[in-house]
């Protein structure tokens, strides 16, 4: 039964997609706030039906910034994506160039100011962005990277791509860990979500300043550690993976 639940709230959270992007259409061509707008209308949607339908809630703990801050945070599946995103004004990710031809997601991403890098060319990329801020060609707001580079399930390790501490460096803002435990619960593959509290944390600031390396050490200690606490809430123990 579980399993059809989540079948039946994939399908429509798929076809809700085209529907608000068609209604927000004509704001999201004259102005980037509307395809903020769209993007916000879209991810709140997508969490009131998973709890109704599926049983999942999501809390969201800690302070989500509103000026502008790079975010590092845990990618374990698509719910954290919409859950980070839906709790500050004017995130936008850097994301691979892929994504900016995929039908609406693309073009609604490109509008919010997200920034598609192709591999080893992030540093060309991250440069003309901060040149389009300075420019005012661009909004500031929140930058959303993910350290790992990509999906990691519950419990299994990867390292962190020093990447991260580079933009940490050019971009000279804080930063803002965040944790998680949604992949318990939404895996990266597969139909089934399972009922239960999924929760994302944005963790204290790292100030500018730091090393690289100093920063990655503290970078990479704040995201595992809360998010292990966050895993064995959720009934996984990560000492036992």
């Amino acid at each position: 039964m579980q399993w059809l639940r989540s079948l039946v709230f994939i399908v429509q959270m798929y076809l809700a997609m085209p529907v608000v992007a068609i209604i927000y259409l004509p704001w999201a061509v004259f102005s980037p706030a509307g395809a903020h707008a769209a993007c916000h209308a879209y991810c709140r949607w997508v969490l009131w039906t998973l709890d109704w339908m599926v049983g999942l809630r999501v809390e969201v703990r800690g302070t989500p910034p509103t000026d502008e801050v790079m975010v590092a945070a845990k990618h374990q599946s698509f719910l954290d994506i919409l859950v980070i995103y839906n709790a500050m004004p004017r995130g936008k990710f850097i994301m691979k160039r892929l994504i900016m031809f995929a039908p609406i997601i693309g073009q609604f991403a490109l509008r919010i100011g997200c920034v598609p890098v192709d591999r080893g060319k992030r540093g060309a990329a991250i440069k003309k962005m901060l040149g389009d801020v300075k420019s005012g060609r661009q909004q500031g707001g929140q930058l959303i990277i993910y350290p790992q580079g990509t999906r990691v399930a519950p419990g299994v390790s990867a390292r962190y791509k020093v990447g991260t501490g580079a933009l940490y460096e050019q971009l000279g803002q804080p930063c803002v860990p965040v944790a998680t435990n949604v992949g318990v619960f939404w895996p990266k593959r597969g139909i089934t979500r399972k009922p239960g509290l999924a929760v994302v944390e944005f963790l204290p600031r790292i100030e500018p300043g730091l090393s690289v390396a100093d920063f990655m050490a503290r970078l990479e200690h704040d995201v595992e550690s809360a998010s292990d606490a966050l895993l064995n809430e959720a009934g996984l123990d990560r000492s036992l993976t």
